[in-house]
């Protein structure tokens, strides 16, 4: 007989033998109350662990909410520091009735993350196999061509995980601790449903630290190229595989960049925080006379010119290196006029504790681009902060606009792409927004 056998017949008699000595004792814990199996029947019967929850803190996950924040958890009948990082918990009312499975991170304020309301159900390689063949579906329906953001956390029923497709490049960017867990499993499944080329883990993005994860990049699958390549609203752009900003590029403002395209023949374009010229660039080759592409990376800006020429409208671009309200100030003295300004900058309110100096910038930024706009101009001024309302927005260029005497009109509201999917419960995942608004003298 194998030893680990023996070993495993031994542990199961010792276990035996204890409850029969100690059944005056509490049963050991991990995750479980006295009303449920103990420690040891739970590892016979390889069932999961149960997370349980504080009386009324059930509802917002009944009403379809994903996240368990720590303060919710009964942590007398469960207490958090019995876990580890990434472990599988059935996570259960007051009442001990089933909610669904999660895994867990004690650490973190959101403890645990929903990922199934099936009781039977793990977070593996099949499972995550058939949620990227999910979202894959929806993306092939939307798309002509695969570049497109293909997994987009808890609205593709996957929290924590993100995956932009550039071709047959994958950019996988994993945020929490329960992801990083079934790393392998991810890189597994992406090959089995989508056999790409390349599978880069652009695993660099602050929210890894609130999980206590490192930061690192790396090529997961395949050699890596040193630019991947992008085709959106006809236009093709280059950027860098492992050095650019978050997975590589911003899917996100695909459907408003392509709005913002329809405003601009014949006219003077400024594009605000330009970063590798997502709006700039489609602008010129929807016909503008001239467009100028601000920002502060030098890096991003010679890209900004290689995709210019990638498109045959070199001609057209010019790049302004700097900070860019130091930028618009300047644009502003030397009496410079233009007929669109395209706004799109970094969030400005990451948390909420950010709100007063965030409102402040976005009312700064919108108020000088505002004075550069000619009598009749349009000004797209976007937000991805999810802690900036958008009717907040709307506030903040109504009252820029009324104190330069001028009338705004707000022509179109954009917003985040269908590949970033809404999940409804969770307003965090709402956070993307555009206003087309024309400004015209009082």
């Amino acid at each position: 007989m194998k030893s680990w056998s023996k070993i495993l017949i031994a542990a199961i008699i010792l276990i035996s033998s204890y409850k029969r000595k100690s059944k005056s004792l509490a049963a050991p814990q991990l995750g479980y109350n006295a009303g449920h199996k103990t420690l040891a029947d739970q590892i016979l019967m390889n069932t999961p662990a149960t997370l349980k929850l504080r009386k009324n803190e059930a509802r917002r996950l009944r009403a379809g909410h994903l996240w368990v924040f720590s303060n919710e958890v009964d942590t007398k009948a469960t207490p958090l520091d019995q876990f580890s990082p990434g472990d599988q918990v059935q996570v259960i009312d007051s009442t001990e009735k089933f909610i669904g499975n999660a895994y867990i991170n004690p650490h973190s304020l959101i403890c645990a993350r929903l990922f199934s309301r099936e009781k039977n159900c793990q977070l593996d390689q099949p499972l995550l196999a058939h949620r990227f063949k999910m979202a894959l579906n929806l993306r092939e329906r939307l798309f002509p061509a695969p570049y497109y953001r293909l997994a987009f956390g808890e609205g593709d029923a996957l929290p924590g995980l993100v995956v932009d497709r550039f071709g047959d490049v994958l950019s996988v960017q994993i945020s929490t601790a329960g992801m990083e867990v079934h790393k392998e499993a991810i890189i597994a499944a992406l090959d089995e449903v989508l056999k790409p080329k390349t599978i880069i883990l652009r695993n660099d993005t602050s929210m890894r630290t609130h999980e206590g994860l490192p930061s690192y990049v790396e090529t997961a699958l395949g050699e890596t190229p040193e630019m991947i390549d992008i085709i959106e609203n006809g236009c093709r752009f280059q950027a860098p595989a492992l050095s650019g900003q978050k997975t590589g590029w911003f899917y996100d403002h695909r459907l408003n960049r392509e709005r913002a395209s329809h405003y601009v023949k014949g006219l003077r374009v400024l594009d605000v925080f330009s970063y590798m010229g997502a709006w700039g660039i489609p602008a010129a080759v929807s016909g503008a006379s001239e467009v100028f592409c601000i920002d502060s990376s030098a890096a991003a800006l010679d890209q900004v010119e290689t995709n210019a020429a990638l498109n045959n409208v070199a001609n057209k671009v010019t790049t302004i290196e700097g900070d860019a309200f130091a930028a618009l100030k300047a644009l502003r003295e030397d009496k410079q006029r233009f007929d669109v300004i395209l706004l799109d900058p970094p969030a400005f309110i990451k948390r909420r504790k950010d709100a007063k100096p965030g409102l402040e910038a976005y009312r700064r930024i919108n108020l000088l681009a505002m004075q550069l706009l000619r009598r009749d101009g349009l000004l797209v001024s976007a937000s991805c902060s999810h802690h900036l309302e958008r009717s907040r927005l709307q506030e903040i260029l109504l009252k820029n606009s009324r104190h330069l005497d001028r009338n705004l009109a707000l022509l179109e509201q954009g917003h985040q792409g269908p590949d970033h999917p809404i999940h409804p419960a969770i307003p965090e995942t709402d956070y993307l927004k555009a206003l087309f608004c024309r400004l015209t003298p009082s």
